[in-house]
């Protein structure tokens, strides 16, 4: 493995976690800065002398960082899970490529015998606020509390409210004016994506659309507006007949990219729960939405796009301890300008924003779901480190493209 990356793919444990230990800084950080920065990701990828296949599949460990008066105080610790506890054992969590009866295998065992599934609570991917609750997400339908100063986990978050979910979204949308906004995806013979919000102050959720799918699609993420809801389905289409064959490998093996298919903006109005829009454009996959703002008749949408799903098999363990990231496809920052008035595909303007590599966009929350100027993002096109990007979303040449 090219030595850069060794540290993000080195397996960790108990004796490596730490409680508010001070970090030494080069240069200085802002006396004014106060509050804490909470991020989630794969940090064990061993299971009884097995390792995980997948960078996705990594046991979830919580990272802290404390600033107050220009210093900074580092914690992190695993979320102690039925997986976790399991993986000594050789259990893997069998979430999205490392077979262990994940999400979509439990899915469809749920259809064949109608009973609850039994998913992995490996909840290794994002993090949120819901009210006073703060919860570690995955895709897999179960939900980790834990407590955000010491990072000790409370056991299994639940919502009120129902919400029909085989698989969930592991990166939830808080609109302008505070509402959060979700969706959950359900098989069987008409699959559907199912939206649903969580007010600003509590942690009950409501269903307030459901859309039916097509595939149904892998989609890992949304973004809300002051008006809508959108979701961004790739021609990524789930097979949850593949996912009961038992030589498979969990959700990835139930994954195929139809090279000749579309990519279909799902515009739903947060009030009335109604589709809007669901217009096409040329086929590509994308994992994470950068943000979404209305400009009069028309909505704009910011994304990481790939040219198609490779990026996925690309993230296995065994591609990334041969070329570390030099060999996974670049995601770049285009811009889609929707028309709501023209429901086809002439109602659809794309336009790159960003041409280098990058992922894991983010913008200001105080922007998010308006017009904004600045994006950041991980830079994924610079050989052997690293990077961050801050794109100026209106100064980069919008010209067509793809």
């Amino acid at each position: 493995m090219a030595g850069a990356y060794d540290l993000g793919f080195r397996s960790l444990d108990e004796t490596e976690e730490h409680d508010d230990r001070r970090l030494s800084v080069e240069g200085s950080v802002p006396s004014w800065l106060s509050g804490a920065l909470i991020r989630n990701g794969p940090a064990n990828f061993e299971f009884g002398g097995e390792r995980a296949t997948h960078w996705f599949d990594g046991l979830a460990m919580l990272r802290r960082y404390g600033f107050d008066d220009g210093t900074v105080r580092y914690s992190n610790r695993f979320l102690r899970t039925d997986a976790y506890a399991g993986a000594a054992g050789g259990e893997t969590a069998g979430e999205f490529a490392t077979d262990g009866g994940g999400t979509l295998r439990q899915a469809a065992r749920w259809l064949r015998a109608a009973g609850p599934p039994e998913s992995t609570d490996n909840a290794n991917v994002h993090v949120a606020r819901l009210g006073d609750h703060y919860v570690a997400l995955t895709e897999a339908p179960r939900r980790v509390a834990f407590d955000p100063d010491s990072l000790r986990t409370r056991g299994e978050f639940r919502w009120t409210g129902d919400v029909p979910e085989h698989m969930a979204t592991a990166h939830l949308a808080v609109a302008p004016g505070g509402e959060t906004v979700g969706y959950a995806t359900t098989f069987g013979r008409t699959p559907q994506y199912h939206l649903y919000r969580v007010p600003p102050d509590g942690a009950e959720r409501e269903r307030f659309a459901a859309v039916d799918a097509e595939g149904p699609a892998y989609v890992h993420d949304c973004v809300a507006t002051e008006r809508y809801a959108v979701l961004v389905e790739p021609p990524l289409r789930i097979s949850v007949l593949r996912a009961l064959a038992p030589w498979g490998d969990g959700i990835l093996d139930a994954l195929s990219y139809d090279a000749d298919g579309r990519t279909r903006f799902l515009v739903v109005d947060r009030e009335t729960g109604a589709l809007v829009a669901e217009p096409t454009v040329s086929g590509f996959f994308v994992f994470h939405l950068v943000n979404a703002f209305e400009d009069g008749d028309d909505l704009v949408v910011d994304l990481t796009a790939f040219e198609d799903a490779d990026i996925v098999g690309a993230l296995s363990l065994e591609t990334l301890s041969e070329d570390a990231f030099d060999a996974v496809p670049p995601g770049r920052l285009d811009r889609f300008r929707l028309d709501l008035d023209l429901d086809r595909d002439g109602g659809v303007e794309r336009s790159r924003r960003y041409d280098g590599g990058l992922e894991l966009p983010t913008v200001p929350r105080a922007v998010r779901g308006r017009p904004y100027r600045y994006a950041y993002a991980q830079a994924t096109d610079r050989r052997g480190a690293n990077g961050l990007a801050k794109i100026d979303v209106e100064a980069t040449p919008a010209g067509r493209c793809c």
